[in-house]
């Protein structure tokens, strides 16, 4: 017997003639109006060739015969490949079909189609402006430098686990932000201060807090049985780095229930507020 979406993990497929940055970003967009699901999403980029979209289209039917109905979110632009995907038996959002057509309408001109163009020559100081976020954010990523901190458009601060890395990456990814960051370890929660390193950058500063039971639950997973996962260690940490970001007016995001896609949204309007605050 099939299971309902709210009773297992949903497959979710992004699919592209390209990089499948757009897929991704326009399929959750809709997934993330869906809190109460859970999902386990994949990316299959650059389907050039109709050998390689008859090999998606086994992989989605193997998916379809699961126990949790799937959906796929495509932006692949040749009407070859696009047909050869929409054989599939797993539910399809062919982002290309239900708007090319009224694009077209609109323009009075047919569409080219052509394939790995959603990121051409026109969006080249987009793509190089994200390349060059993401590198910076690699470098900065869990306090492994401290060089050029200055330069970022914001600092994550958090105890470990609570969700740094992952928020980092995408705001770059998607936003080309440069972020940094820095992760509280016990030495730094003994004093309400800002550690040292980024002690300067308060106003840049964003705190990251989750809840203990389910951080200890993440730390199990990576450390089974230690100290620093245990739910005692985790509510120590959480309270003083709560008291630091009081003490130093930072704002706070709780990521227990969060996606990825709605911390970096709260973080960009905390970003806007402070531009606007400064004007």
């Amino acid at each position: 017997m099939r299971m309902a979406a709210d009773e297992g993990i949903v497959p979710v497929f992004f699919l592209s003639d390209s990089t499948g940055i757009s897929a991704e970003t326009m399929g959750n967009a809709l997934l993330i109006q869906f809190p109460q699901l859970h999902f386990e999403r994949r990316l299959i980029p650059f389907i050039v060739t109709a050998a390689e979209a008859r090999r998606v289209v086994a992989v989605l039917d193997a998916a379809a015969d699961g126990p949790v109905t799937p959906i796929a979110f495509t932006t692949a632009a040749t009407d070859e490949i696009r047909h050869i995907l929409n054989t599939t038996r797993c539910p399809m959002i062919d982002f290309f079909e239900l708007h090319m057509s009224r694009v077209e309408e609109v323009f009075g001109v047919a569409a080219k189609r052509h394939v790995a163009k959603l990121h051409g020559v026109g969006d080249i100081q987009r793509y190089n402006s994200r390349m060059a976020a993401i590198e910076y954010s690699i470098e900065h990523d869990d306090g492994q430098s401290i060089r050029a901190l200055d330069r970022a458009d914001v600092v994550l601060v958090a105890p470990s686990r609570c969700g740094k890395t992952p928020t980092t990456m995408y705001l770059a990814l998607q936003h080309g932000l440069f972020v940094a960051n820095y992760p509280l370890v016990e030495e730094d929660l003994d004093a309400a201060e800002l550690p040292r390193p980024v002690r300067a950058l308060r106003e840049k500063c964003v705190g990251i807090l989750a809840d203990a039971k389910r951080l200890s639950e993440v730390r199990q997973a990576r450390r089974p049985n230690s100290r620093y996962a245990s739910v005692e260690q985790c509510r120590f940490e959480l309270r003083q780095a709560e008291a630091m970001y009081h003490a130093n007016r930072i704002p706070v995001i709780n990521s227990t229930t969060r996606s990825v896609e709605e911390m970096s949204t709260l973080i960009i309007q905390i970003l806007e507020t402070r531009t606007k605050d400064r004007s």
